[in-house]
């Protein structure tokens, strides 16, 4: 059984029924632990040191977020920024997360069909989330496709539900499957 690491960063987290319900479908997950940055750390004052120590333990980190401006809320950013240093996550010296699985998961007020070249954002999801591709590729990482929830703001509780427990399954997938099928880029 493999230890999954959730990075949930969504500033307006009360506001969202669709994150609370993805983030309580899986909460109670025997080695699953999510980690609200914005709940630990609302100065955006991040103790490095501690987040490295946590990633050591996880052999699957997913960066769970809304979609904000096209990429994700600035505390996450931030969290990238300076926990995935040079010489500790990439660089000489760099491979301590070398063979992790990452993913995102994200979701947003725009359906599906406007990310894309044809709909109104002009670009797919996979474009406005290759930063963190390239972010996985450059620390040794092993990146997943994303999962999606799009439409967020005309969804119904029942599809809510729906879409939390597609989650749930992913999350057991993630942690259960004795090996990970999903296609993935990984440095040399």
């Amino acid at each position: 059984m493999r230890k999954v690491l959730i990075l949930f960063a969504h500033p307006k987290f009360e506001q969202s029924d669709v994150n609370f319900e993805l983030i309580r479908s899986i909460r109670n997950l025997e080695n699953v632990q999510v980690r609200d940055l914005y709940e630990l750390y609302p100065d955006f004052n991040i103790d490095i040191q501690a987040e490295q120590e946590i990633l050591f333990e996880y052999e699957v980190i997913i960066w769970h977020h809304p979609i904000y401006w096209y990429s994700c809320p600035p505390l996450l950013k931030q969290w990238i920024d300076l926990v995935l240093e040079f010489g500790w996550a990439y660089g000489p010296g760099g491979v301590f997360l070398k063979n992790k699985y990452v993913m995102n998961v994200v979701t947003s007020g725009g359906s599906k069909e406007v990310y894309s070249e044809e709909g109104k954002n002009r670009y797919s999801m996979e474009d406005f989330l290759r930063p963190f591709e390239a972010t996985a590729y450059l620390c040794l990482m092993r990146y997943m496709p994303h999962f999606h929830i799009g439409g967020t703001h005309r969804m119904s509780p029942d599809e809510i539900k729906g879409k939390a427990e597609v989650y749930r399954n992913l999350i057991l997938t993630l942690r259960d499957s004795e090996t990970i099928d999903f296609p993935y880029i990984q440095k040399g």
